[in-house]
């Protein structure tokens, strides 16, 4: 692609490295600059290399970016490298990339959950390519090749520290230690991960780049024996930074296992020690940060002793190691004082170094001594030396690091030992966790060792490579040239080859003189100028720079040759060597001896350093030289050796990438990375490729892919053919690509270009698509819109039409409106005008009166002034005058009245006068009496008028009274109403004193007495409006309270549902648990079996006389048996000997009726425990009402009573009389009771009696029982008691029959049992060791069947318990509903009654459950009536046939049958006879050589079910325990021969699960339990067992079916297996809808069907036919939907578990094609009817990661549409396949980051499971329900093809 307008480019920046921009117009030759425009939006002038030229880097397509493999870009530079790996960890949280060959892992520094166990199943057997890249896929390809090259194999790991080297070099050995296992039972994949903790906390340390940093390389190679099982492991290392011991930089620790110490020095055992803080300690804490966040030491220190413990190391060992290193602790603290410039002196008993001494076991003064001096030896003399303070503390700190070393190798030594195996290793798997190329601001002789190392590798790596590349071209048969890469030869050569600067390093040492600068020189004198990668720093004379593959890195010369010498005192080694302690001088052994590459190739592994047992230049002899190796010797030779080893295996490279140095989670620095990149050799990796044809696909993936781009007679049906002719056509230079065999070859860029054009054909399709589908739309638009115009018209006209003549209309009524208006208003304004005027007028003229009359007015009142004033001054004058007129007038009448007196006083002198007088008198007298009568008179009127009016005064005091008398009711009812009745009435009796005043108070009364009647009515209307309130709450309320009624019914139904669902799902896991323990014990059982082969091989010569026991007889009581072993094994004579396979089954048939009798009295004894609580719980609610009615209750408790003793008598007396006679029955058959003479009637009564006797015992057991538990009722909770353990309850009821003398015969019987046993299988070989087994697989059976069976019992228990307390929610619930209700509706005075009405009711309930009761009683005792009717009939019908055929006097020598009798001969009852002799004839050809094809194809379902049942029921019809025990035991275990023989057939294991099943139902249906006969026939219930009941047998039986179940499941699953994914996946269900993408190196499986690949139709014809074998067999319908429900689910959870591991297969292409496929499976569903099986809901996951695939993921709502669609799968599900969508056409868009989030933060309250893929191991638990056969037994004939003539029918 050349660089036009538009191409996109990498340009480079000094920030992000590389930033992507786009050309603005087309590169022309000649051009200097280019104009680009950058993402940000900023446009900028490229200046190209004026010497170079050379253009941009071009970017890859959109499409191909984010690929799992690097080599799959089209475009293969460090820029595309640099944004594909920011993309994948970035955006879609991915952490490993496949660069060609190598694997690389970014470290998020974050925990992610992808190294489960299921991701480990996930990756097993899968090929590199076909799964997304990740550590378990190259271990995967390392194991697979190693299996199938038989080579040798190494898993290289490289990286800077922090990388995650360990991490994923332990990943790496853990999917090992999962997928091989171990060939012993020594799990030594459990040892080989106990390693990691032991090395990491004596070889990691915090750094400030990693808080566990390896500070050691190690190659672990890991032993495969020939079925390549680990069986050990070995351990190299290298280079162990020793100066870490004595000193930390800043923010970093020392070695992990000294904090861990510190951390548990608080342990007792560690007491000794006398270790404290970390901070007290000079070498441990000079870096200042003891702790690492989220790191507890101690609890890390006991997972390092526990590791020591599984790796055999002692604790002896241990302590001795703890010891040591807390020496080295101490030794650090130990300080000298100066004495002088040349000496010094240790404080005189030192406390760090006296504790250092007891530790280790030395005198104090001798390591005291020489701490402070030192041995000089010359050629003649030796003297001692006193060193400076200086010098001692170097001495000491290298004392120090020398014992840790030395410790060191001790502890891999002992690792080594623990892992190493004594069988022969095959092969092996190394992995080297080493050091990554180094480069740090100081670098020294550490780095430069590490960078060496990462030469050598880089080298082995650039050839493989290549060689790789050399090997596919030929394979091919390309024509190739050779590709020029960088080898690093040279400065391989510069460090090691003669004169290099190891070899001038060594020859420095040697010298005495030597120093640091002479080296410098040497080197300066040697290389410079010489060699181009040696270079000397400008600034420096003290250190050189070396031009290495990765980068070019300054070594300062400081130091190298002390730590190439690594030299420490002989005399302090001296002392340690004569230490007390044991282990101390141990570590020094390897001093004395020289050690070779060849030593260290047997001793498997390096050391890491040598110590001189003397200084290097005290002694030149030439024997003490080639001792004395110096480290940089040491590692040189270690190194070839490793590569040696390297390369004799297959290197697989994992290169381990820090993506910022911060260790923040998924941050992504583009500078670091590119470091690393450039350094690890992934760039190189990238050119190589890049250099030749770097692109490489099939031709039929080509073809697939680019079939658009072809014509239709371009297509050939030769694929190869027609790809070469349209490249021919594509790509005119041929140079760009090359046809090989296979696959066709592309140059860099070649891709691209396809892609393009393929794109730009989709695009100009899609084009003339849309064009011609717009022009359609657009023309049928345009016709309807035609159509609609003319319509519109139409109706527009008619409106228009109609419009005018409205208005014509409108117009003309507006006129004659106009016209009445226009006279309206004109009269209207005349009126008002004329109105106006009136008033103006009638205004002015009122005026103009009003003014005329005031003037008037006015003068009228002058003139009455006038005239006032006038006649004023008149009468004044007037009175003046008259007034002394009249005093004139007084004046002269006083005068004369004077005179007249004198006149009067003469006469009345005289008697004339009296006499005149009297005349007067008595006329006044009369008229004065006159007068008096008529004031008498008016008197009487008066009084009269008084009376009249007293009665009227009466009568209306009397109105007045009754009046106030109403007005009292009213008060009263008013102070009812109101609660103000003391006012009223003081108010009243005011009201009445005030009444007898006068009639003003009466009216005063009378307006208070209508003030306050007024207030009353107010007070009552107020009154009413809050009745009318009251009632308006009221009703609310009740409304509210039926809501709540309601809310509360809903909420205790959806909690009873969701409790019923809890139930359901504990039921479910519990029998998942039981079932699953079931899986184990039949692993376990053939793991026995194998063993017992092992066994029987091993012994090949029998001793004389010995018989060996057959294969098939297998322990069944030992798998069966739920109690504890009994009797003791004791030494007592041996019984008559008897064929093995008739003891065995009577161990277990006593065990079976102890079982039996256990589970009777534990029924019986539940059954007492729920009456006792039910009485009790209904005698605490009728307690109140028991006290009422006392008489009435305890008449009915005593009627209840009397009638339950009755019954309990009669059905007592019922069960003696059937126990009597199915003991009579048992007995018929045996010798004595049939033989001349001897009635058999007295016989049978004979043994009633004792079984009579008997059941009372048990009765009596079951009263005392009931007693006991009656006396402790007031004590008993309302809960579920705990229960017993099986083992306890037996050996309690053992010990109470024991008591009772009833079965010490069985008791006997049973130790008889166990002993011969015992004695039989202890001949079983000589030294007892299958006995041994077999009793501890006993041992181990029964241990898990008590705990089964105590689990069993205690959720039964609890779901009771529930149940109980749910019902009796629900009636509290109820009655507190009803109570409320009748108190809020009903008056007060009623509730008492209603109360009394609802205890009537509960009463009434419980009469009811009692008569429910009492009529279940009566049901079992017409039952037992019904049986005791049937055994009757049979003893008369025994009678008479023994009458018949028994005369006096004949001698019977034979006993009598009876079913020989000849009534049973004429009606077949459907039973079969057979001969104790013939029953393994009869197991041998009715189940282990039946051919299961032939019985399925001609013959009935379930026949050899029915045939053995009616073989079982002829033994029950004999009373033959012995031979239905030994029928039953023999057909379990040949069921197991057989389908542990031919377990991987189908046909086989389904046919077997069917006639189980079968067999089965016939032991319920035929059982005579009143729950299993409801659908037979009268003749089928005729048919029943009389004389054993065989519950335990059918429990056998159905944990018989479970494990055929499961073992079915497991065929099914390894069938359907390789089918699912190619099928469901892989293939194109629908051809065209997606094509494949380009791929690397790591080629996937093809998706286009080969020859040979599985199709959906392949897994549709294996469905079809699986069901038509089951349907065939008979299998029951609930359990063919339950097989189905479990293939179904196997297909999703494997479909969706590669779907969340594949990242091309997430597209919207693939979620339509699996939705098709998931439809073709639920249309077989439907055309088998099993819709309702539960199959399509165990797709639900799948289908919804379908949708989530083809939904819109761009907005909030697609997000909340996603939450809710998505309810199947878990948050990490959804969040994966959001992660790995991928576009496989440019039309599609990658789902945003931010999307994601928003998904997340949505998702982040939901609870579910963190675990990302399903369990496709996980089994269902499976039932078998009942059901019963339609099917006749006396109906069924026997085929002669099965050769079962000698049985005969009954």
């Amino acid at each position: 692609v050349s660089a036009s307008k538009f191409a996109r480019v990498w340009i480079p920046d000094p920030e992000e490295v590389w930033k992507s921009a786009e050309l603005l117009k087309d590169y022309k030759p000649g051009d200097k600059v280019l104009l680009l425009h950058l993402e940000e939006g900023k446009d900028l002038e490229y200046h190209l290399d004026p010497k170079t030229k050379e253009l941009p880097h071009l970017r890859n397509p959109d499409i191909l970016v984010g690929e799992n493999d690097l080599t799959a870009l089209s475009y293969l530079h460090e820029p595309a490298v640099l944004h594909n790996l920011r993309v994948r960890f970035i955006d879609s949280k991915l952490i490993y990339t496949y660069c060609g060959i190598v694997l690389v892992a970014i470290n998020p520094y974050e925990q992610l959950p992808i190294y489960g166990e299921d991701i480990i199943n996930a990756y097993s057997g899968q090929n590199m390519g076909d799964m997304d890249p990740h550590i378990f896929a190259v271990a995967e390809e390392a194991y697979k090749q190693m299996a199938r090259d038989e080579r040798n194999q190494s898993i290289i790991v490289s990286g800077e520290s922090g990388a995650g080297k360990t991490v994923s070099a332990k990943y790496a050995m853990r999917y090992f230690a999962t997928v091989s296992g171990s060939a012993s039972e020594a799990n030594v994949e459990e040892k080989v991960l106990a390693s990691n903790p032991i090395m990491e906390s004596i070889g990691n340390a915090k750094t400030t780049r990693n808080d566990n940093s390896s500070r050691f390389g190690k190659y672990i190679e890991i032993g495969f024996d020939k079925r390549y099982r680990i069986i050990g492991a070995n351990m190299r290392t290298y280079l162990l930074e020793k100066s870490r011991v004595v000193f930390q930089a800043e923010e970093e620790r020392n070695y992990h296992i000294f904090y861990q110490l510190c951390a548990s020095a608080k342990l007792p055992e560690f007491k000794m020690l006398r270790l404290g803080n970390a901070d007290n300690f000079n070498y441990t804490k000079q870096g200042g940060s003891p702790v690492i966040e989220g790191v507890d030491d101690a609890k890390e220190m006991a997972h390092t002793r526990q590791a020591c413990t599984l790796l055999g190391i002692s604790e002896s060992h241990q302590m001795g190691i703890f010891r040591i290193l807390a020496g080295i602790l101490h030794l650090g603290n130990v300080g000298f004082t100066s004495r002088d410039a040349d000496s010094c002196t240790i404080p005189p008993k030192h406390e760090p170094l006296c504790i250092f001494c007891d530790l280790m076991g030395v005198d104090y003064e001798e390591m005291c001594h020489w701490l402070c001096h030192r041995k000089l030896a010359t050629a003649t003399e030796t003297y001692i030396k006193p060193i400076s303070k200086l010098q001692a503390t170097n001495a000491r700190d290298a004392l120090a690091k020398h014992i840790y070393a030395k410790l060191f190798n001790w502890i891999v030594d002992n690792v080594n030992q623990a892992l190493h195996s004594a069988v022969k290793q095959h092969s092996f798997i190394g992995v080297l966790d080493i050091y990554g190329f180094e480069t740090f601001e100081i670098n020294s002789f550490e780095q430069f060792c590490i960078n060496y190392a990462n030469e050598k590798l880089q080298q082995q790596f650039n050839m493989h490579v290549f060689k790789l590349e050399q090997e596919e071209y030929m394979k091919e048969q390309i024509p190739w040239t050779l590709i020029d890469f960088y080898d690093n030869q040279p400065c391989i050569n510069l460090i090691e080859s003669k004169l290099g600067i190891l070899d001038l390093l060594d020859e420095e040492c040697k010298m005495p003189k030597g120093t640091d600068d002479t080296w410098a020189q040497k080197l300066y004198n040697t290389h410079l100028n010489k060699c181009a990668l040696f270079e000397k720093p400008r600034l420096s004379n003290k250190a050189f720079i070396i031009q290495h593959f990765a980068d070019k890195v300054e070594y300062q010369c400081e130091g190298f040759l002390e730590k190439n010498k690594d030299t420490v005192f002989e005399e302090q080694i001296k002392v340690l060597k004569s230490s007390k302690f044991k282990m101390l001088p141990e570590l020094f052994q390897d001093d004395e001896k020289a050690i070779s590459p060849t030593s260290a190739t047997s001793s498997g592994r390096t050391p890491l350093t040598r110590t001189p047992a003397k200084p290097t230049k005290g002694r030149p002899g030439q024997m003490a030289k080639e001792h004395k190796k110096t480290v940089g010797h040491q590692f040189r030779s270690s190194l070839h050796l490793l590569m040696e080893t390297l390369n004799a295996t297959t290197p697989h490279y994992v290169r381990c990438i820090k993506p910022n140095d911060f260790k923040f989670p998924f941050t992504f620095d583009e500078k670091r990375a590119v470091q690393q990149l450039r350094a690890c050799g992934v760039l190189e990796t990238i050119r190589i490729s890049a250099a030749g044809f770097p692109s490489r696909w099939t031709y039929q993936e080509f073809f697939s892919r680019y079939r658009v781009l072809m014509k239709q007679k371009d297509v050939l049906s030769d694929r190869k053919q027609t790809c070469k002719n349209v490249l021919e056509k594509l790509i005119l230079d041929k140079d760009k690509y090359q046809f090989g065999k296979t696959k066709i070859f592309f140059r860099a860029g070649q891709v691209a270009y396809l892609e393009k054009l393929r794109a730009d054909k989709l695009r100009a399709a899609c084009i003339r698509i849309q064009k011609t589908i717009r022009g359609w739309l657009l023309r049928k638009k345009y016709l309807r819109m035609r159509k609609a115009a003319i319509t519109v018209q139409r109706y527009v006209r008619g409106y228009q039409a109609r419009c005018y003549a409205k208005f014509l209309r409108r117009t003309k009524a507006a006129t004659i409106v106009q016209k009445y208006w226009r006279m309206y208003v004109v009269r209207r304004r005349y009126k008002i005008r004329r109105a106006a005027t009136i008033v103006l007028q009638s205004y002015l003229r009122g005026f103009l009166a009003r003014n005329r009359y005031s003037k008037i007015l006015r003068e009228h009142k002058a003139v009455i002034i006038q005239k006032r004033v006038r006649g004023w001054l008149a009468r004044t004058h007037y009175k003046r005058s008259m007034h002394a007129i009249i005093y004139l007038q007084c004046c002269f009448r006083r005068m004369m009245a004077k005179r007249e007196l004198k006149k009067l006083k003469i006469e009345a002198r005289s008697v004339e006068r009296y006499k005149k007088l009297h005349i007067g008198m008595e006329n006044k007298i009369m008229q004065l009496q006159r007068k008096v009568d008529e004031q008498n008179k008016d008197y009487k009127c008066l009084v009269e008028k008084l009376t009249n009016l007293e009665g009227i005064y009466n009568s209306e005091t009397e109105k007045l009274r009754s009046d106030l008398e109403r007005l009292q009711l009213s008060e009263e009812e008013a102070k009812v109403a109101t609660g103000r009745v003391l006012s009223l009435q003081e108010e009243i009796a005011k009201l009445r004193k005030d009444l007898e005043q006068t009639r003003s108070e009466k009216k005063c009364i009378e307006e208070h007495a209508d003030r306050y009647k007024q207030e009353t009515e107010q007070l009552v209307s107020n009154l009413k409006e809050e009745n009318t309130l009251l009632k308006q709450e009221k009703e609310a309320l009740n409304h509210r309270i039926v809501q709540q009624a309601k809310e509360m019914t809903e909420t205790m139904e959806k909690k009873l549902v969701e409790e019923t669902k809890q139930l359901e799902l504990d039921l479910n896991d519990e029998r998942l648990r039981y079932q699953n323990l079931l899986n184990e014990f039949s692993r376990l059982e053939e793991r026995y079996d194998d063993l017992k082969e092992e066994m029987t091989l091993m012994v090949h010569v029998p001793k004389p006389g010995h018989k060996r026991t057959d294969s098939t007889h297998s322990s069944n009581e030992s798998e069966y048996i739920f109690s504890s072993e009994i009797a003791e094994m004791e030494d007592i004579p041996s019984r008559t000997e008897e064929p093995s396979e008739k003891k065995v089954p009577l161990d277990m048939s006593l065990f079976l009726k102890l079982q039996k009798r256990v589970t009777e009295l534990e029924q019986e004894k539940q059954v007492m425990q729920d009456e006792l609580d039910r009485k009790e719980e209904q005698v605490l609610r009728s307690k109140a009402k028991e006290e009422e009615r006392p008489q009435i209750r305890g008449a009915e408790l005593e009627y209840e009573s009397l009638k339950r003793q009755e019954l309990e008598s009669e059905n007592k007396k019922l069960k003696n009389e059937l126990n009597e006679l199915r003991k009579a029955l048992s007995e018929k058959s045996a010798p004595e009771v049939t033989a001349p003479g001897a009635p058999a009637y007295r016989v049978l009564m004979e043994q009633l009696t004792s079984v009579s006797e008997e059941l009372d015992v048990r009765k009596e057991e079951v009263l005392i029982l009931r007693s006991q538990l009656v006396s402790q009722k007031e004590a008993i909770q309302p809960k579920v008691s705990n229960t017993m353990t099986d083992s306890t309850i037996l050996l309690e009821d053992v010990q109470k029959m024991k008591d009772k003398g009833e079965i010490a015969q069985a008791y006997i019987g049973l130790k008889e049992t166990n002993r011969s046993s015992a004695l039989d299988y202890h001949e079983l070989n000589e030294d007892g060791e299958l006995w041994l087994v077999y009793e501890g697989l006993k041992q181990a059976n029964r241990l898990l069947e008590s705990q089964l069976q105590s689990q069993k019992r205690s959720h039964e228990n609890e779901a009771e318990a529930l149940r109980g307390e749910i019902q009796s929610l629900k009636e509290e619930n109820n009655r507190q509903q009803q109570l409320l209700a009748q108190n809020l509706q009903l008056p007060p005075e009623a509730r008492i009654e209603a109360s009394l009405q609802h205890e009537i009711t509960r009463l009434t309930n419980e009469n009811l459950d009692l008569m429910e009761q009492l009529e279940k009683q009566d049901k079992t005792v017409r039952k037992l009536k019904k049986q005791l009717k049937v055994f009757a009939k049979k003893i008369g019908e025994l009678e008479v046939g023994q009458m018949e055929n028994i005369s006096p006097g004949q001698i019977i020598d034979e006993p009598i049958r009876p079913v020989n009798i000849p009534r049973k001969e004429k009606d077949f009852q459907g039973m079969l006879e057979y001969k104790k002799e013939d029953e393994q004839k009869l197991v041998k050809n009715l189940i282990l050589e039946l051919k299961p094809r032939g019985v399925a194809v001609n013959l009935i379902p379930g026949l050899p079910a029915y045939i053995l049942f009616m073989c079982v029921r002829h033994a029950d019809y004999l009373n033959d325990d012995q031979k239905v025990r030994s029928l039953l035991t023999s057909t379990i275990n040949s069921i197991k021969k057989v389908l542990k023989k031919r377990g991987d057939d189908f046909e086989t294991v389904s046919f077997w699960l069917s006639n189980t099943c079968r067999f089965l139902h016939c032991l319920k249906q035929y059982s005579g339990e009143e729950g299993f006969m409801k659908h037979n026939t009268s003749r089928q219930n005729e048919h029943c067992l009389t004389n054993f009941d065989l519950a335990e047998y059918r429990q056998v039986l159905s944990d018989l079916a479970i494990q055929i179940y499961q073992q079915l499941v497991r065929v099914l699953e390894n069938i359907l297996q390789p089918m699912i994914v190619s099928g469901m996946l892989e293939h194109e269900t629908i051809q065209g809808v997606s094509g494949v993408k380009p791929t690397g190196l790591r080629k996937r499986t093809s998706s286009i069907a080969d020859e040979g690949t599985y199709t959906l139709d392949s897994i549709l014809r294996q469905l079809n036919s699986f069901h038509s074998v089951m349907c065939q067999h008979g299998m029951d319908p609930e359990l063919i939907k339950q097989v189905v429900k479990q293939m179904f689910y196997i297909i999703g959870a494997i479909t969706l578990n590669n779907l969340l591991l594949r990242k091309d297969m997430c597209s919207w292409s693939k979620g339509m094609q699996i939705r098709y496929n998931v439809s073709q499976l639920e249309e077989w569903l439907r055309d088998k009817n099993l819709m309702n099986s539960g199959a399509k809901e165990t797709l639900e996951p799948l289908i919804q990661a379908a949708q989530l695939l083809q939904v819109k993921k761009k907005t909030d709502d697609d997000a909340e549409a996603i939450c809710s669609m998505c309810n199947a799968l878990t948050t990490a599900q959804i969040v994966k396949v959001l992660n790995l969508y991928t576009p496989v056409n440019e039309f599609e868009e990658r789902v945003s980051v931010s999307f994601i989030r928003t998904i997340q933060m949505r998702l982040r309250d939901r609870k579910d499971s963190p675990q990302l893929l399903m369990d496709a191991k996980h089994i269902f638990p499976v039932t078998f329900p009942f059901n019963p056969s339609s099917l006749a037994l006396e109906t069924i004939q026997i085929p002669a093809s099965l050769g079962l003539g000698f049985i005969s029918r009954v």
